[in-house]
């Protein structure tokens, strides 16, 4: 069962989907906030799979509210104005729900956010892969299905790993020569991802275990091939 909040400044609204998430066998809804401040304060503890998250709120948009996230879950936008469905598309959000809420559509969503989690969670944990990251005087061995992706830094590169990084003397020109690019796509002039680690995609943006990475405006088309998107 995947897990979330639901974050709202209208009490009726979070009545609904907290009647709607009691009604499906596919999410466990931890908490629901009226106050945007205390769900940052709570999620900064707490880890969700996604939140349910209104745009317009009187103290602090949804929108600021994820700009403050060190690490963003992925997002459910509810709000009863249909012009903000573009923005919302453009910061990753898996769906888009527009007040009133419902219940199939409430299904809908929850069934793609299900299915992203589950893509993010399908890496095969048995692949026995290592790659050697040479840190300095140390060399590190790490399964290539820990690596969540890889960022120039300089004349170095640091490797996102799931519980770690790691920086290594490397360019980006010699970067398939460390990970195979059948499982990695280059999104950027700065950053390599993992393909299976990709979990929502944007148009200048992607999401890579809940870290947003930029989407270079000369990479944008192929990436989008290459993700089967066109």
């Amino acid at each position: 069962m995947i897990t979330c909040i639901a974050i709202d400044d209208e009490p009726m609204a979070l009545e609904v989907i907290e009647r709607y998430c009691a009604d499906s066998d596919l999410v466990d809804l931890k908490a629901t906030f009226r106050e945007p401040i205390k769900a940052i304060a709570w999620l900064s503890r707490k880890k969700v799979d996604f939140i349910f998250l209104d745009i317009n709120m009187p103290d602090m948009s949804g929108m600021q509210l994820i700009q403050s996230l060190s690490s963003m879950p992925m997002i459910i936008f509810t709000t009863a104005y249909s012009h903000y469905a573009v923005e919302s598309y453009n910061l990753n959000a898996v769906d888009y729900l527009l007040k009133p809420i419902i219940f199939d559509r409430f299904l809908t969503a929850i069934n793609k956010a299900a299915k992203a989690i589950s893509l993010q969670n399908s890496i095969d944990d048995n692949d026995k892969t290592i790659v050697y990251l040479k840190s300095g005087p140390q060399t590190y061995p790490v399964k290539l299905s820990d690596i969540l992706y890889l960022e120039k830094d300089g004349n170095y590169m640091t490797v996102h790993l799931k519980d770690k990084r790691v920086l290594i003397r490397e360019n980006m020109s010699g970067v398939f020569d460390l990970v195979p690019a059948s499982d990695f796509i280059r999104v950027h002039k700065s950053y390599v991802v993992a393909i299976k680690r990709v979990t929502m995609i944007g148009t200048h943006q992607l999401t890579v275990s809940g870290e947003i990475i930029p989407i270079g405006s000369s990479y944008r088309e192929s990436v989008r091939t290459r993700l089967g998107l066109k």
